[in-house]
C-alpha cells in the first residue's frame, strides 16, 4: 500500500520480476478488502495515505495475526519508527530508499517465515479447509462459501477449540468496522446450513452461552493439519494506495 502511484507501480513491477504474486489497492478500504479476500503473506504499507493513517491499518492487520508488515515512510525520527513497530510493523524502511535494499528487506522478512512451518490445509476428518484456495470440503464435497463465511470459519479454526466472543469475531473476521454482534449469529446460521449434517443440532460450530462460538474441540482432537513452508516465490501479496 503506497500513496504515490508511480512508486506503487515501480515496486509492484520489481516484486513481480522477482517472482512474487502482487495485489495492489488504491485506498484503505480496498486494502482491507484485498487482505480479506487474498490473505497475503506480506503487506507493504505506506504510513501516509490519502484517505487515512497507515498506522491504523497496520494495527488492524497486526490484530489478524497473520501477515508480515513492511512499513514505508518519509518519517525518519526515532519516535515515528518506534510508533510503527509498536503498531505491528515487522520492519520499517524510510524514504528515499534503493530498490535493492527494498527487495532485500522483503527477502529477509519472508526468510523469517520460511523458518517456520505454516499450515496451509486443515483436515478435520469430514471437514477440510484449504487456506490457500479458500475452499471447504464436507464429506468429500466442495461447499460454496461466501468470502465472509470462509473468513468466519477460518477465524474459528485459528482459535483451536477456544470460544470467541461475537465482538472478537467481528473485529477479526470482518473487513469493515461493524458494531452489531447479531451479524455474527446470522452468518453462523448460514454457515451451519452449509457445513453441518444437522444444522438444528450443530456439531462443528458450537454456541457457547453468554460468550459466542467455537469450533467443536472434540472434532479438533482428530486434527491432522498438513503444513508446508512459505516459499519466496509463493503467496506474497502487496497492498497499495494512490
Amino acid at each position: 500500500m503506497e500513496g504515490n502511484p508511480h512508486l506503487r507501480s515501480l515496486l509492484g513491477w520489481h516484486l513481480q520480476q522477482a517472482g512474487y504474486i502482487v495485489k495492489q489497492s488504491a485506498n484503505l478500504q480496498q486494502g482491507r478488502n484485498i487482505f480479506y479476500h487474498y490473505q497475503p503473506t506480506l503487506v507493504v504499507l505506506d504510513s501516509d495515505l490519502p484517505d487515512g493513517d497507515g498506522l491504523e491499518l497496520c494495527s488492524w492487520l497486526h490484530q489478524q495475526q497473520q501477515p508480515l508488515i513492511l512499513m514505508l515512510s518519509a518519517r525518519n525520527t526515532e519516535k515515528d519508527i518506534v510508533r510503527a513497530l509498536k503498531s505491528g510493523a515487522d520492519d520499517y524502511l524510510t524514504k528515499p530508499f534503493g530498490m535493492q535494499e527494498f527487495l532485500a528487506r522483503v527477502e529477509v522478512l519472508l526468510r523469517r517465515m520460511r523458518t517456520n512451518y505454516v499450515p496451509l490445509y486443515l483436515d478435520y476428518s469430514d471437514l477440510k479447509i484449504d487456506l490457500v484456495q479458500r475452499r471447504v470440503q464436507v464429506k468429500g464435497n466442495f461447499i460454496e462459501l461466501t468470502p465472509q463465511e470462509f473468513s468466519l470459519l477460518y477465524v474459528l479454526a485459528q482459535a483451536e477449540g477456544n470460544a470467541i466472543t461475537r465482538s472478537e469475531l467481528l473485529r477479526r473476521a470482518w473487513p469493515d468496522a461493524i458494531d452489531n454482534p447479531r451479524t455474527i449469529d446470522t452468518h453462523v446460521l448460514s454457515l451451519r446450513k452449509k457445513i453441518e449434517i444437522n444444522p438444528r443440532q450443530p456439531h462443528v460450530i458450537q454456541t457457547v452461552r453468554n460468550v459466542g462460538y467455537r469450533l467443536n474441540p472434540d472434532m479438533l482432537k482428530g486434527e491432522t493439519p498438513k503444513s508446508t513452508k512459505k516459499e519466496n516465490n509463493g503467496s506474497f501479496s502487496r497492498v497499495s494506495t494512490n
